[in-house]
């Protein structure tokens, strides 16, 4: 056996891999990346700053790195970003349509000859490695290439307004001309309508009995990982393939819709797929939705709509939404219709849902279908940097760029949006609830089901008990014996409240597949005036007589709650507590308590009543979360104003998510105008020797913009004369 390995491993070390030609080709191609247009588009003739930015930005993109860019205000930054990063993004698709024919012709080149080495042996192992690479690289390229090519085919057929796509709307223009004339109609023919309606439910079935009344408000069976994961690869499989993008982020809507506007006037203008996401709120057409004030029930309402709305070949599933009508704006054909056109021109956000309602589409589900065949995807920081969110909007950052402007506050963004709240009413009214729905439902629910929905109730009962509360009775009426606050490390907080012992990331991935949180809310929707309100707190009516009477003269006798508890406001307002259902929020708060011990803090503070209390996770390091995004995405370019102090980003951001330092690059420019150029002065009083007030309680007073007018007046005239 030992001869045998000694020739063997002679007969390997004859084998030539050609090591060093591989990477001397490696080196050849660093410095091509390294190589940069010498001219850019511009809708202008750019300054030599701009043309600097660009060059570097190309550069940042072409070398797969992190890019940090300081450039003034007023100096295009915004113009620059795009026409920087769309020049790289066209050469890189011609770059890759370039390998792609060359690997074809030396795949049929080659054909079956076999190379030889030095010693006249088969290269066997070297051969068998390239062509495993080739195939693979060639086939990956090809693929991407042919979707391109269907769907640029397909936008040039729409764009010449091919007669299918008007057909398609017939259907449409039936619907809109029906409801028209049941508009007008008497209550006669509406009572007969709906008297029909009735009765073709009772032919097909569909009315059901009082168990499949609440079947869409049930758990479905829940499986464990190794039964959903072959789900799960025949769900990936269905997923449309995404073209390397750009996702361009802002804070605000309107900073999104000044930078469409700036592609617009670009010269890339008319040639790029550009699409912007927005919240509900500025898309949603829906005007049962739209009345809607509180942004956390207008989502759940939506997703309840869509979710009833969908169309099942399940009967029992279709007795489940019966009785609920969808969305009509959520229908695959109009999403589709609508993905298609807008994607034919670049427009803002006030313009898709323009077209929305034109098309009688959901913009917001439609913007999100239109995503894997954009080039730009423009949206707010939140959507981006909120790992949840970014993967409900189907946003795939795997080889693609992120460019993230105004990016001087991005620190304390991510450390806001992964930072929970959460009051003692919240938790309070998430176990009552939860508990009159395992009450209910406890006989028609599987044995894996209830085990989770009692952990669950665990959990919210223990976070009530570590406010000072209690479960059985009104969070408005619990006094807390003790007002203090309180920091805790993430583990001793688990300790305290004797969570220690649960596995909180099964119970997350049970709450994110089972959906409870939605079949809650359905639940309480349903029931909010009869079971859930009323069966709150059953104890007190359990009480004897004596006990009641008893409980009447303490109460008499004890001083009221509210002059108990100072009247000083509570700090701060919390949006989730008029939600008819918390379990949602209280998941974040959960999901918040997975992080590791020295990522975060928990405050616990503790007021007069439990309704006042709370518990608060704070984030301390956000590159946690920032990581996922530096390991997927191809490169990232954070640009502002100011970037000052750089080393915040470099560190607690970068250096921290794994980032080497070789792989950040930074760049600061002037601005546009010389310094000779500029004469600051400070003035503090107008001509009238009136005080100049900017702050945000004086802006719009009259008397200040008598004094702006009278000084512009003044300095006008004054310039003018120097002039002359």
């Amino acid at each position: 056996m030992d001869e045998f390995d000694d020739e063997d491993d002679q007969y390997l070390a004859t084998i030539d891999l050609d090591v060093p030609e591989i990477k001397q080709k490696s080196e050849a191609q660093v410095e091509e990346d390294n190589s940069t247009p010498e001219t850019f588009p511009f809708p202008f003739e750019a300054y030599d700053i701009q043309k600097g930015f660009m060059k570097e930005l190309y550069k940042c993109l072409n070398n797969s790195k992190i890019g940090i860019f300081e450039s003034p205000t007023g100096t295009g930054k915004s113009l620059s970003l795009i026409c920087g990063a769309l020049k790289w993004l066209k050469d890189f698709r011609e770059k890759q349509q370039k390998e792609l024919e060359e690997l074809s012709c030396e795949e049929n080149s080659r054909g079956n000859s076999q190379p030889e080495n030095k010693n006249g042996e088969l290269d066997w192992i070297a051969e068998f490695s390239r062509k495993k690479e080739k195939e693979e690289k060639l086939h990956k390229i090809k693929e991407e290439h042919e979707n391109i090519e269907k769907r640029e085919a397909k936008l040039r057929e729409l764009g010449k307004g091919a007669g299918t796509h008007q057909v398609k709307r017939k259907r449409v223009k039936m619907e809109d001309d029906f409801d028209d004339l049941m508009k007008d109609a008497s209550g006669d023919i509406k009572a007969a309508f709906e008297a029909e309606l009735e009765a073709l439910k009772k032919e097909c079935n569909l009315s059901g009995d009082a168990n499949l009344e609440d079947a869409h408000l049930m758990l479905d069976d829940y499986c464990s990982d190794d039964e959903t994961e072959g789900r799960k690869k025949e769900e990936s499989l269905d997923e449309e393939d995404h073209i390397t993008k750009i996702y361009f982020c802002s804070r605000t809507h309107s900073q999104l819709s000044q930078f469409v506007r700036e592609v617009i006037k670009s010269p890339y203008g008319d040639d790029t797929r550009v699409i912007s996401l927005g919240s509900r709120q500025n898309l949603c057409i829906n005007e049962a939705v739209k009345k809607i004030k509180s942004l956390s029930l207008m989502n759940e309402t939506c997703l309840d709509m869509q979710k009833k709305g969908k169309k099942s070949s399940s009967k029992e599933q279709v007795k489940k939404r019966s009785k609920v009508a969808g969305c009509s704006y959520y229908k695959y054909e109009l999403l589709q219709d609508f993905k298609d056109s807008v994607l034919l021109e670049v427009r803002d956000i006030e313009q898709l849902a323009s077209v929305g309602k034109k098309m009688k589409a959901c913009p917001y589900y439609g913007t999100r279908y239109a995503i894997p065949a954009a080039e730009i995807v423009a949206l707010p920081y939140n959507t981006l940097l909120h790992k949840s969110t970014r993967e409900a909007c189907g946003i795939k950052l795997k080889d693609n760029v992120v460019i993230i402007d105004e990016a001087h506050n991005l620190l304390e963004t991510i450390n806001s949006i992964y930072s929970v709240e959460v009051t003692g009413a919240q938790a309070l009214r998430a176990h009552n609830q939860l508990t009159q729905y395992e009450k209910k439902y406890r006989s028609r629910l599987k044995a894996k089901n209830l085990m989770y929905v009692k952990q669950i109730l665990y959990i919210l009962a223990a976070i009530v008990k570590c406010l000072g509360g209690k479960v059985d009775e009104s969070s408005d009426k619990q006094i807390v014996s003790k007002s203090e606050i309180q920091l805790k490390t993430i583990n001793n907080f688990l300790f305290i409240s004797q969570l220690d012992n649960l596995n909180l990331f099964k119970v997350l991935r049970y709450c994110e597949r089972s959906q409870i949180s939605k079949k809650l809310h359905g639940f309480i929707e349903k029931y909010a005036d009869t079971e859930v309100h009323s069966s709150a707190f059953k104890k007190e009516s359990n009480l004897s007589g004596v006990k009641k009477f008893l409980n009447e003269i303490k109460q008499k006798t004890e001083p009221s709650v509210e002059s108990v508890v100072s009247d000083k406001p509570v700090s701060g307002t919390h949006s989730f507590d008029n939600m008819s259902s918390p379990l949602m929020h209280i998941e974040s708060f959960l999901e918040a308590l997975t992080n590791c011990d020295k990522d975060g803090r928990i405050v616990v503070n503790k007021q007069g009543l439990l309704s006042q209390s709370s518990l608060k996770f704070l984030l301390l390091n956000p590159a946690v979360h920032f990581s996922s995004i530096v390991e997927q995405a191809r490169s990232i370019i954070v640009a502002g104003g100011t970037m000052q102090p750089i080393s915040e980003f470099t560190d607690q951001l970068f250096h921290s998510a794994g980032v080497s330092p070789s792989r950040v690059a930074l760049y600061s420019c002037g601005h546009v105008i010389p310094a000779d150029h500029i004469l600051p002065l400070t003035i503090a009083t107008g001509p009238s020797g009136q005080q100049m007030d900017f702050t945000y309680q004086f802006r719009d007073s009259p008397s200040l913009v008598s004094l702006i007018l009278a000084f512009s007046t003044q300095y006008s005239n004054m310039l003018c004369k120097s002039l002359s």
